[in-house]
């Protein structure tokens, strides 16, 4: 019967837990990408017609931007300043709030062929040009190169590149490998359908079709969502989301962290505590005073219970004495 509470409370926070949000069915099924930012707000390209829109948290629409070639969106953490890189153009766009076009970068007139960019904040790029084989961090700002690093790695089937603390990050479809800024390879592992990374302060964090995983340094990949009929997930601060069956679901990470205390065992009970052992009371001599005296009371009070006085006791007492005990 103590199962009970538990099992309710967990299907509770299991139910509780998913919550459907109000997007048009329409408008889903032909995402090729969603991502949602810390305010709620949700953001849909659509490769078929290239185009990105972005919707507050109750579906309304409150800008779109048409573009004429594949772009591949790199995060929408600060919706400020959205970066947006082209291969098939060779340029990075940035975006505001509004979906308004505020800077374009090019790279056709100073570089090669770059693969992949990424914009580390709102004056660096990190490029990857596969003409020279070299990693460059750019200040696109001031149009000058800051440096330039050679690296010999595969890029074939590449999905996305992150660059943070002297790490290199490399994400393809298939694996996810760290090298340092000598192109030292540190960490490889296998991941299915990857597609971009996601750095939440000093976490790293890789998104695939219908999963997220965390990196640990050096060691291991930990998955931390995954729905396997999931068409595409994403996360905030917050929340993850994910389209499934044409439809938008967001699981809150609270709930989620309470319905997993539910399920931990509870704390063994404390051992119980020691009979603390009573020393045992040392025996009277035989024929000891005391033990004279105690058997001469009981005579008395049993001859004559009411003769039992005081002054019978002290007269007892010193025929004792007397006797030279």
């Amino acid at each position: 019967m103590r199962l009970l509470p538990l099992i309710f409370a967990l299907i509770f926070c299991s139910l509780s837990a998913q919550k459907a949000l109000p997007l048009d069915t329409l408008k889903l099924k032909e995402a090729k990408d969603m991502l949602a930012d810390d305010y709620g707000n949700l953001y849909i390209y659509k490769n078929k017609d290239f185009s990105f829109t972005k919707y507050d948290s109750l579906g309304k629409q409150i800008g779109r931007l048409m573009l004429t070639v594949p772009y591949k969106i790199q995060t929408v953490q600060n919706p400020l300043s959205v970066p947006l890189f082209s291969e098939n153009a060779q340029e990075m766009k940035f975006v505001d709030q509004n979906m308004n076009e505020i800077q374009k970068v090019d790279f056709k007139q100073k570089f090669g062929f770059i693969k992949m960019a990424y914009a580390e904040d709102l004056q660096q790029l990190w490029l990857l040009d596969d003409s020279t084989k070299r990693l460059i961090q750019y200040n696109f700002r001031q149009e000058n190169t800051i440096n330039s690093y050679p690296f010999d790695a595969s890029l074939d089937d590449l999905m996305d590149l992150l660059v943070y603390e002297n790490k290199v990050y490399i994400l393809t479809r298939k694996h996810i490998r760290v090298y340092t800024l000598k192109f030292e390879k540190i960490f490889e592992a296998a991941i299915e359908n990857g597609k971009r990374f996601r750095r939440e302060n000093e976490f790293i964090l890789v998104i695939t079709n219908n999963s997220i995983l965390k990196y640990v340094p050096e060691k291991e990949m930990v998955k931390v969502f995954e729905d396997p009929d999931a068409q595409i997930v994403d996360k905030n601060t917050l929340s993850y989301f994910e389209i499934k069956a044409n439809k938008l679901y967001l699981y809150n990470l609270e709930k989620n962290v309470e319905a997993k205390l539910q399920t931990e065992p509870d704390p063994k009970p404390k051992a119980k505590d020691r009979e603390v052992e009573k020393p045992e009371q040392k025996p009277s001599e035989p024929d000891s005073p005391e033990e004279k005296l105690e058997k001469k009371t009981q005579e008395i009070e049993n001859k004559n219970p009411a003769e039992s006085s005081l002054q019978k006791l002290i007269e007892d007492v010193s025929e004792i004495e007397s006797a030279g005990v």
